[in-house]
């Protein structure tokens, strides 16, 4: 089944397990099958076992190498220029995936984009723009500078092809783990949970796991549909403030979870995984963790859940 935009702002476009199959094949050989680590961490009451799956091994260190890789590949006459407005990973996946595939990118980033991952767009070539104070104030520059370049538009996390180049990681742990455990990952905008979604479907719970000062899936289940919701953090854990279309929707259908996590849990939890086990994530990337070990998530008995460890684009001096 092809992938297609749609213009219905009322009905967001449906991401299929068959869609998730699709970008399989398109990304074979291209994205790394990362591995998944059976352990335990401690808890609030004690060891909890849990999978890790080691996705901030993916290529440029981002699981979302994985939807700019399947977004390129899948357009059917794509440009040779691409542009996507981002605060970080996106910017690094799209500029990765762009030098791949012998494509030009532009990366229009806010002024809050924290340097280290700049510094590693420019390392995939690059060109970067700084526009705005927020993520919605560079994505509409994107917009217009691709209208005014003729090049093509990705979008960082609510695009069907994105959506659907995240969800292998679905597929790879249905391969990699037996049964049917839990999936707890980072919401963020919203396509590594609704990848998961489409991939999964019931098979498999999903969790979504937010930062309590961004809950912007929360807000969007509350209100019935995706809104703005205000950071309230100045710490490094930049999270999308407005959940996609997509993501709501995969949401919504399958009645999943969400799971509000303080800062300095999701911190503590990055501590933790440098300190036990010298894996260096970025703070989105150790939000699903934190939820099992502050006690947020307290899997059911002789329930092992996978925790999706999915970003390690981090500024070293913080740990």
């Amino acid at each position: 089944m092809p992938i297609s935009e749609s213009t219905d702002r009322a009905e967001p476009p449906r991401v299929l397990r068959t869609d998730v199959r699709a970008a399989r094949r398109r990304l074979a050989g291209r994205v790394r099958k990362t591995p998944v680590f059976h352990t335990s961490v401690d808890g609030p009451e004690g060891p909890v076992p849990v999978s890790l799956k080691l996705e901030f091994l993916q290529h440029g260190g981002t699981f979302k190498v994985r939807g700019a890789l399947n977004a390129l590949l899948a357009a059917d006459e794509g440009a040779d220029h691409v542009v996507v407005a981002s605060g970080g990973n996106a910017g690094i996946a799209v500029a990765l995936a762009a030098a791949q595939l012998g494509k030009s990118c532009t990366v229009v980033v806010p002024e809050s984009a924290p340097h280290t991952k700049v510094a590693a767009m420019w390392a995939h070539g690059a060109e970067v723009l700084w526009h705005g104070t927020s993520y919605a104030e560079a994505q509409r520059k994107a917009v217009a500078l691709a209208a005014e370049r003729g090049a093509e538009h990705l979008h960082a996390y609510d695009m069907p092809a994105v959506v659907a180049g995240a969800g292998v990681i679905g597929l790879e742990l249905e391969e990699q783990v037996r049964g049917r455990p839990p999936v707890l990952a980072a919401v963020g905008g919203g396509s590594l949970i609704a990848g998961l979604g489409a991939a999964l479907g019931r098979r498999r719970h999903i969790v979504g796991v937010e930062a309590e000062h961004t809950p912007a899936l929360s807000a969007a289940l509350a209100a019935g549909a995706p809104v703005d919701v205000d950071a309230q953090s100045g710490s490094e854990l930049l999270c999308a403030t407005r959940v996609g279309d997509i993501a709501f929707g995969i949401a919504r259908r399958h009645r999943m979870p969400v799971l509000s996590v303080a800062d300095d849990a999701i911190a503590a939890a990055r501590e933790y995984l440098w300190r036990e086990f010298r894996v260096v994530v970025e703070l989105e990337g150790a939000a699903a963790l934190a939820a099992v070990q502050s006690g947020a998530y307290r899997p059911e008995p002789g329930v092992r859940p996978i925790v999706v460890l999915c970003g390690a684009n981090t500024e070293l001096p913080v740990l």
